[in-house]
């Protein structure tokens, strides 16, 4: 049966890239490790495994794009990259909200219960103490910071990527209607939009350090606000990627107005990526 044929399964032929990838996975997550247990090897291991990983990434890539421009997918290869971008992004919301609930749990439950909240249980935990968020934790009461406000940086932030998830949904809608320049503009401009907003963040973290003191070993406070603002912050960065990549593709004119699941799956996780943030600012930045 053709693999053109509606009913047929397309089954890639073989690849060396899984295999060729494990070593840097294994490499990078080794060297993090390392890295932050003060090991002078551990940055060279990060590097190489995030070289090799790299690699890995954009060869695999390289060969699906080969294979959906070649003809070789058809409609049921079409439900499974669905089916799996969908459970990907569940897989992100689980990731997101684990950090989210470390958060709630350390506000609800754990500072209450340490100040006294509970009297049966603080004489236990922490005698005398008192704290309210944001705090660095017991251990940190003679340190000096200032949490990080919502005005200025993180509302302007703010503004700037919702405001790309617009112009991304015009380039969605422009798309369906085969109108390819209205697409490259609203990809390029959801692209700039997306470096600025990591600008921002950039200068903002630097800020954070110099004139707040606030860093990630500066407690409970510390820690989840990097945590949380970091690994959205690499999102964006993926994400950016993945839409210029979208975008030179679609300058190439690989997709049509009826066949355009990578520029959909694109979307999907940019959108994401903007609900991320939406909860982070309330969150961490305002409440």
């Amino acid at each position: 049966m053709s693999s053109h044929s509606k009913d047929a399964y397309f089954v890639p032929e073989d690849s060396r890239w899984p295999v060729f990838g494990i070593p840097g996975i294994v490499l990078l997550a080794a060297g993090f490790g390392v890295f932050l247990n003060g090991g002078s090897s551990g940055m060279p291991m990060m590097v190489i495994g995030g070289i090799i990983t790299l690699i890995m990434a954009v060869m695999w890539f390289r060969d699906v794009i080969i294979e959906d421009v070649t003809g070789k997918y058809n409609a049921q290869v079409d439900v499974s990259f669905r089916q799996g971008m969908a459970w990907f992004i569940f897989a992100e919301v689980m990731f997101f909200a684990a950090f989210f609930g470390a958060l709630f749990y350390a506000r609800v439950f754990s500072i209450p219960w340490l100040s006294g909240g509970d009297p049966a249980t603080s004489e236990f935990l922490w005698d005398s103490v008192s704290l309210s968020w944001p705090t660095a934790g017991p251990g940190f009461l003679d340190l000096d910071f200032t949490p990080m406000g919502a005005w200025a940086l993180p509302t302007i932030n703010t503004t700037i990527l919702l405001t790309s998830g617009v112009t991304l949904t015009i380039a969605h809608h422009a798309m369906k209607h085969n109108d390819r320049t209205k697409v490259i503009l609203g990809l390029a401009a959801t692209v700039l939009l997306g470096s600025i907003f990591m600008g921002v963040q950039m200068y903002e973290y630097v800020y954070a350090y110099q004139e707040l003191n606030l860093r990630m070993d500066t407690g409970i406070y510390g820690s989840t606000f990097f945590m949380l603002t970091g690994f959205h912050g690499v999102h964006v960065f993926l994400g950016v990627i993945t839409l210029l990549v979208i975008l030179l593709r679609v300058m190439r004119g690989h997709f049509t107005a009826e066949r355009h699941f990578g520029f959909e799956a694109a979307a999907w996780y940019w959108h994401f990526v903007d609900v991320v943030w939406l909860g982070l600012f309330i969150f961490v930045y305002v409440i």
